[in-house]
């Protein structure tokens, strides 16, 4: 159906990929809803969002309305006469009254496995839980949190190498690919339409800068599914001889080893990885970044910082 008259409703680069290939294909937008411009903290210079960027750069018609609560901002959508509404990571909760304007209402591309992971973190939180499988929904949106009933669900393994990061870029791929399939049987897709089994739900809510402290009397495989749930934000931290240290990446022994140490120390260097003991096994840091300098291999911290076996991470 490319005829379909859609409007693009998405803010950060998780919505983007969706709406590039929308355009790419025949199916470009007649409008596009984003969230607000904000000022820049350092500066006040304002930013905008990826999908807003990229809307401009294609010369498609941008809004920003604070809020769908008003009926100016209702009747502005109205006028649009959209047959279809695409929300991605948009960052407001629809109200009926949007939602009854299209005639196919709104379908949404939800990065979990819903019912599970509904809310503001879900590929954060599945990493950090240790979870075996991620993936897309595509469903249609009504006025709850992530409550409508499933279109389709793309699944996808996680394994032990995955940040949210990364994660995030496979699954908008994924969802974008999914949404074109369904846009070729659009009618026969949403009356096929099932609804959530609500026993099975869970949500995720969002991340604190305060999860990211690292713990190490906590096992070793725990820190890292933490690491690599909170990279690149917020990201997790500890300190090093009372300075903060940002960790960028964990890695995992190849063959565990017996310990032999106390949580927070670093019991080798091999390979230019500092190997900290923590409640359970070993994780090691490769790469790190030092309060008030640049990221760094674990090996130039190792050498810039003269570090030592048995010098202590403090939790």
């Amino acid at each position: 159906m490319s005829d379909l008259r859609i409007v693009f409703m998405g803010t950060p680069a998780f919505a983007l990929s969706t709406l590039q290939l929308l355009c790419e294909t025949g199916h470009t937008p007649v409008a596009v809803y984003t969230q607000p411009d904000k000022a820049n903290r350092r500066g006040g210079k304002i930013s905008y969002s990826p999908v807003k960027a990229y809307a401009l750069e294609k010369g498609l018609p941008v809004y920003q309305p604070t809020t769908f609560r008003t009926e100016e901002a209702v009747e502005q959508l109205r006028t649009l006469c959209p047959d279809l509404i695409v929300v991605i990571a948009y960052g407001q909760i629809l109200p009926q009254a949007v939602l009854d304007i299209p005639a196919y209402g709104a379908v949404n591309i939800h990065a979990s496995l819903l019912p599970r992971y509904r809310g503001a973190a879900p590929v954060q939180r599945a990493i950090i839980d240790q979870e075996k499988e991620s993936g897309v929904t595509l469903m249609q949106l009504d006025a709850g949190m992530d409550t409508g009933c499933i279109i389709s669900q793309v699944r996808l393994p996680l394994t032990q190498d995955m940040t949210a990061g990364s994660l995030l870029e496979t699954l908008a791929e994924a969802g974008s690919r999914e949404l074109l399939r369904l846009l070729d049987h659009l009618p026969e897709a949403l009356a096929a339409a099932v609804p959530q089994d609500e026993s099975q739900a869970t949500y995720a809510e969002k991340l604190t800068k305060d999860m990211g402290r690292i713990d190490w009397t906590k096992d070793a495989l725990t820190l890292h599914a933490l690491a690599r749930g909170m990279y690149p934000n917020p990201g997790t931290y500890t300190f090093f001889r009372g300075k903060r240290i940002k960790i960028h990446q964990t890695v995992l022994p190849e063959h565990p080893a017996a310990s032999g140490g106390q949580p927070g120390e670093i019991l080798s260097l091999a390979a230019g990885v500092l190997w900290v003991q923590t409640g359970e096994g070993f994780l090691g840091i490769a790469r790190l970044q030092p309060e008030n300098h640049k990221q760094m291999s674990a090996a130039d911290f190792i050498n810039g910082y003269q570090v030592k076996v048995h010098d202590k991470m403090e939790g």
